[in-house]
């Protein structure tokens, strides 16, 4: 560990700017990697009198060594924290270096008679969706929706009820409700179509003070939800070209998003028209060219980020191109 005087010097010359930071033991391995919006704040607070977690009192106890990476920005801190995390694994990150971990939902073939869904981990087959974070979380779902099977249709309208037990289905009943399923997962506009009806349900059983049955339709409709995020809570991030304009310390700076991925940065001290226009140009010619080596696992936390940051920037910073008709309103905007 640190001894007083090195921690001393070493949170002293840490800077107040957003980042990363590397938590080294004395063979010099990396054992844990953070980000901040304020480096100097968060790695201070590792060496309190008491800390919070018992997590955190064992890993200062293995720390003999801190290193540190400046960022422009938040977003750039988050993004390299992921990337860093990925390639290092280090021993007391819990979060973002398990990708591989990360699972399918695949409609069967294979016949079952109270089932048509089953998670798979390995990779993308016939008929799956996702991927998903959480084994355990898609799994309960999967067991969950084996209540209100087999699901059907009229005109536009998606039809079910929830059983006490699952139903038996025989051969038939099982290729119906497998088409059934292939179609509501093919959309996102379908599953919350299910989910209005289920809606329905829950409440007509509430106030037929059928509580136990009312909050297993809930619990439907919320796993419902998680799979239709797993499997289009990205489109728009990724259908659409974005510009984020992020104040900086040396100035406004640039990300040109395209597919759900940052192709260009830069800092500009005063941003013009030209300056812009050439920006959002130079980021159009990458497109065609620009291919993401990454798998779809690994993808899903860099996107998760990204459409988290952009979600919580002023709408000011964030402008979709298809809808900034005059480029007077992005750079007067503040």
């Amino acid at each position: 560990m640190l001894n007083s005087n090195d921690l001393s010097n070493k949170l002293k010359n840490i800077p107040q700017q957003p980042g990363i930071y590397k938590m080294l033991d004395a063979k010099g391995t990396i054992i844990y990697i953070g980000k901040s919006k304020c480096l100097k704040k968060r790695v201070k607070s590792y060496f309190v009198k008491s800390p919070k977690w018992e997590k955190v009192k064992k890993l200062v106890s293995f720390i003999h060594d801190i290193e540190y990476v400046v960022t422009d920005t938040h977003l750039e801190a988050r993004l390299l924290e992921c990337e860093l995390i990925k390639f290092h694994m280090p021993v007391f990150n819990s979060q973002l270096k398990n990708d591989q971990r990360y699972c399918y939902l695949k409609v069967e073939n294979s016949y079952n008679k109270h089932n048509n869904v089953l998670s798979v981990v390995k990779y993308r087959e016939e008929n799956t969706f996702g991927p998903f974070r959480s084994s355990y979380n898609l799994n309960t779902i999967i067991d969950l929706l084996k209540n209100i099977y087999p699901i059907s249709k009229s005109k536009r309208t998606f039809h079910c009820e929830y059983h006490l037990l699952p139903i038996y289905m025989d051969q038939q009943v099982f290729q119906e409700n497998k088409l059934m399923l292939l179609e509501l997962l093919g959309s996102s506009a379908k599953i919350t179509n299910l989910i209005k009806q289920l809606e329905k349900r829950m409440k007509e059983a509430a106030l037929a003070f059928r509580y136990e049955t009312a909050s297993m339709y809930r619990d439907i409709i919320q796993g419902l939800g998680y799979i239709r995020y797993g499997i289009d809570g990205y489109q728009k991030l990724l259908s659409k070209d974005i510009l984020l304009k992020i104040p900086t310390e040396s100035g406004e700076k640039l990300f040109f998003v395209s597919g759900g991925t940052i192709l260009i940065k830069e800092i500009f001290f005063h941003l013009t028209h030209e300056n812009l226009s050439d920006f959002i140009h130079r980021g159009q010619a990458l497109k065609p060219t620009f291919t993401n080596q990454m798998n779809e696992k690994m993808k899903i936390d860099f996107r998760d980020i990204l459409y988290s940051e952009i979600n919580s920037l002023p709408e000011n910073m964030v402008f979709y191109l298809d809808n900034v008709t005059d480029y007077n309103v992005f750079l007067n905007s503040n």
